[in-house]
């Protein structure tokens, strides 16, 4: 066998219905798209509705950005998770957190809130902080430090 001789199953191509080829084809004159009429005339236009409030009016207007594309995902961490895992003076960093198992995937870099308590200073690097966390680390002794 070779390229050139090739062809599909027996049966399972079918040819186009042949539109507007006189009154013998059974779809003649108007091809099936019955009399007058915007659908025979093929102007529908994309979203119309027939009449009925289209979904585009039907939904609340959303104003402002959605920086969707290029929004950044952080793994986020706890303060009181920090707590549990580390001893006081330790150092905290993205390695350490996905060596521990703390975080299973680093994303765009890691957060750092603030729930819970701090009761010992610990040194963290991370990628961003909320304010909670970065108030409650520095009132424990410690010292946050954005990588």
């Amino acid at each position: 066998m070779n390229l050139g001789e090739l062809r599909p199953a027996k049966g399972s191509r079918r040819a186009p219905k042949r539109k507007g080829r006189g009154i013998g084809s059974g779809l003649g004159k108007t091809a099936g798209r019955g009399h007058k009429g915007q659908h025979s005339r093929n102007t529908v236009r994309p979203g119309f509705e027939g009449g009925q409030t289209p979904l585009h009016k039907r939904l609340p207007q959303q104003r402002g950005f959605k920086n969707a594309r290029f929004k950044k995902e952080f793994a986020i961490v706890n303060l009181e998770r920090l707590a549990q895992v580390f001893e006081a003076g330790a150092e905290v960093t993205p390695e350490i957190l996905l060596e521990r198992r703390i975080v299973r995937d680093l994303k765009d870099g890691i957060k750092i809130l603030g729930e819970g308590e701090m009761p010992h200073p610990l040194t963290v690097r991370a990628h961003s902080f909320s304010k909670s966390a970065e108030e409650k680390l520095r009132a424990a002794g410690g010292t946050a430090e954005v990588i």
